[in-house]
């Protein structure tokens, strides 16, 4: 009797197969996977935090500089946040009310697409040292909440805000970086008239000893006045 060598195939399950690669995709692209270099992202970031100190010629700078950045990397979601903000700041430049409407909704459009491209491969850290669901959040927090009330933002803005408070990556990043939640955090407390929490987060960001520390006494004896 000639025994027939029988060759078993695997058999595949197509759509399991694809979610199984999908899934490997995204956990591939996690991490610093779509980072741009440190080298290229704090000279953006610097133009940035000078725009947000009130300097205007730094404003533009650091529009143009994260959209030029995002051109490289279209899907890094703080990149996204950035870019944003800093164009929605852009409205505080020009008195052409059409301008400033133009660079409002373009900067909210891009901040809201930037919060829908956060997923759970965004908790590692992306740029800046920071987990970057927490980086995007708090930027749009501050923009959302920086914006004119007939924009409608604010409510989110503070939601956001409550959002990285609570996150459990909060209290392992970086401590300027909490301390600067903090202060948002007690900004928006004394804007609502909730005092005792205005103190209590003032009194986080002496305690933690951060950078910020002197700030936060000098707001914190102008609420005791």
């Amino acid at each position: 009797m000639q025994i027939r060598k029988i060759t078993v195939k695997p058999q595949f399950n197509t759509k399991m197969s694809i979610r199984t690669l999908a899934l490997a995709a995204a956990l591939a692209l996690g991490g610093n996977a779509f980072a741009v270099p440190e080298a290229q992202f704090q000279p953006a970031f610097e133009q940035f935090m000078r725009a947000t100190s009130g300097d205007e010629r730094a404003t533009a700078k650091a529009a143009d500089a994260f959209t030029a950045l995002l051109k490289l990397e279209p899907s890094n979601p703080v990149l996204m946040a950035y870019a944003g903000a800093a164009t929605s700041m852009k409205a505080t430049t020009t008195w052409l009310p059409w301008k400033k409407m133009s660079y409002a909704d373009d900067g909210m459009a891009m901040l809201d697409k930037a919060l829908a491209l956060l997923g759970p491969a965004h908790d590692a850290v992306l740029q800046n040292n920071m987990p970057a669901v927490l980086e995007v959040r708090f930027v749009a927090s501050n923009t959302f909440l920086a914006v004119p009330g007939f924009m409608n933002r604010s409510a989110r803005g503070a939601k956001l805000l409550n959002d990285v408070l609570v996150s459990p990556l909060f209290a392992s990043s970086p401590l300027s970086f909490r301390a600067d939640v903090w202060l948002a955090a007690s900004r928006l407390a004394v804007k609502e008239k909730r005092v005792d929490d205005a103190r209590k987060y003032l009194n986080n960001v002496i305690q933690a000893n951060a950078p910020q520390a002197e700030a936060a006494r000098a707001q914190l004896k102008a609420l005791a006045s």
